[in-house]
């Protein structure tokens, strides 16, 4: 199961106007040969975002900017499941220079490009680099990765793909 680090707390909006806004419904990134539907996710009551609750399909923090909207927007997914690898099992593979495809709900497609691929001690997580970025449109990408705890029935680490809006 994907879970953030304990205690990170994700961005919340920046207001856009309706025009401006545009909700993700999939997400392609050719790279890794991986199309899937883009669903909302929520924020637990302490402010940590839930995974979301198909292995198939991956979660867009609802309470932060949509994809292509300036901020940070964040598309969490699993790495697999108890009967195999699910739809970020190779988000790992990405590298610098890869194109992630936001496809939006008024009929869009916004792109980013993978600047890094990081993975974190779930403990660690530095929550201000991961969901707070700079000026521009930014995208994370999230799922677990590292050794399986099985006593938590966890992954201890995250992994965590950095992009920017292309121009």
């Amino acid at each position: 199961a994907t879970t953030l680090a304990a205690g990170a707390r994700v961005g919340t909006a920046v207001a856009v106007s309706a025009a401006e806004a545009a909700v993700p419904v999939r997400l392609r990134i050719p790279a890794i040969k991986l199309s899937t539907r883009v669903g909302p996710l929520r924020l637990d009551a302490s402010g940590r975002l839930v995974a979301p609750e198909r292995f198939d399909e991956v979660g867009w923090n609802k309470a932060g900017p949509e994809p292509g909207e300036r901020g940070v927007a964040v598309i969490a997914g699993h790495v697999d499941s108890t009967t195999g690898p699910a739809v970020f099992y190779r988000l790992r593979r990405l590298s610098d220079g890869d194109r992630v495809h936001v496809d939006r709900a008024d009929g869009s497609t916004v792109t980013f490009v993978v600047g890094r691929v990081t993975r974190y001690p779930k403990s660690r997580v530095p929550d201000k680099e991961v969901y707070h970025g700079g000026r521009g449109a930014e995208l994370r990408l999230i799922t677990c990765g590292g050794t399986f705890d099985r006593a938590r029935r966890s992954y201890r680490d995250n992994v965590v793909v950095f992009a920017r809006r292309s121009a």
